[in-house]
């Protein structure tokens, strides 16, 4: 006897898999990052992630403006600071008409409704390319966690609608959070990069921004990528101290991860695809070895099934494109 129950039969068309899909990638699902540096009609590919570059403020006022016609309605802005102006304290990240800060009124000046976040982290800025300020060769957290708070309140100043921590200092989510209360920044948001592991996909990233430790790793502050448990602690005591969304990153690794905080949490989920994924399929589909579109579709429908209420990255562009 056949079986009464055939599940192809909702597989039998292109308008019945349409019909009864689970997940869906819409523009509305991104954040789109964007690397940021001085002069003027600058536009530089970033070798190690082919097809993305970095921006001066005159073109970064062109891209926004692409990427609102685009639908996408969101950004993260990365700043490349010049090596002249970093040191140990992060004073930079300070200054109110810091690259930053100029940056975030340049996007609000040419897109007033795009959702503009911003990083928060003190590594674009240190002489030792840190998250933190360095002390005998340790990370000093409580000293950081000051700075990042007064470092919140520049962006919020400058117009950021989203303050995005990604240092993985302990308590810093409570020193933001309270900094912007007492400044009367009730309403700017914070996006907490709550459980962030120390994975070895970030190289690319590093070259965008120029960021890569000068001395040892991450490891004191980053999480392990054997851990599983740690995450959610992290990212529950994130949402105690104030956080209205949270962050997995990497992605795809790390579904799992994911999964285990949608079902402990009810706040918003994002996931960062970072700079080694994409550069892994940009340089594989390259060679032929994939199907360059296949592939970046079924990796970010992975991470949204997995739970995720958005995601930062770099495809976004490309995707609004095949989409359309």
């Amino acid at each position: 006897m056949y079986p009464i129950i055939r599940n192809r039969r909702l597989r039998t068309s292109p308008a019945m898999r349409n019909l009864v899909r689970e997940v869906s990638i819409t523009p509305h699902d991104f954040i789109v990052p964007l690397f940021v540096v001085e002069g003027q009609n600058v536009k530089e590919e970033i070798a190690s992630m082919p097809g993305y570059f970095r921006y001066s403020l005159d073109l970064l006022s062109k891209e926004v403006k692409e990427l609102w016609n685009m639908n996408l309605q969101a950004v993260l802005l990365f700043v490349k600071v010049p090596d002249s102006l970093k040191d140990n304290q992060g004073t930079e990240a300070l200054n109110d008409d810091g690259l930053m800060q100029r940056a975030i009124k340049t996007v609000k000046d040419a897109t007033p409704d795009m959702l503009v976040m911003t990083d928060v982290a003190l590594d674009p800025y240190s002489s030792y390319g840190h998250d933190g300020i360095v002390q005998g060769g340790l990370i000093l957290n409580d000293e950081t966690n000051e700075v990042l708070a007064q470092m919140s309140i520049s962006h919020a100043t400058a117009g950021a609608d989203v303050v995005a921590p990604s240092d993985m200092m302990d308590g810093r989510i409570l020193s933001i959070r309270e900094a912007l209360e007492d400044e009367g920044f009730l309403h700017t948001g914070i996006m907490s990069y709550s459980a962030k592991y120390a994975s070895n996909l970030y190289g690319p990233f590093r070259d965008a921004l120029d960021s890569a430790p000068g001395f040892g790793d991450k490891k004191t502050y980053q999480m392990d990528p054997a851990n599983r448990f740690e995450a959610i602690r992290e990212t529950q005591m994130d949402i105690d101290e104030g956080a209205d969304i949270v962050m997995v990153k990497p992605g795809l690794a790390y579904l799992d991860i994911v999964r285990e905080i949608r079902n402990e949490v009810d706040v918003p989920i994002a996931v960062y695809q970072v700079s080694g994924e994409y550069a892994m399929v940009k340089a594989a589909a390259a060679q032929g070895w994939i199907d360059h579109d296949g592939v970046m579709m079924e990796q970010l429908i992975a991470i949204k099934r997995a739970g995720a209420n958005m995601i930062a990255s770099y495809f976004a562009k490309d995707v609004v494109r095949l989409l359309s």
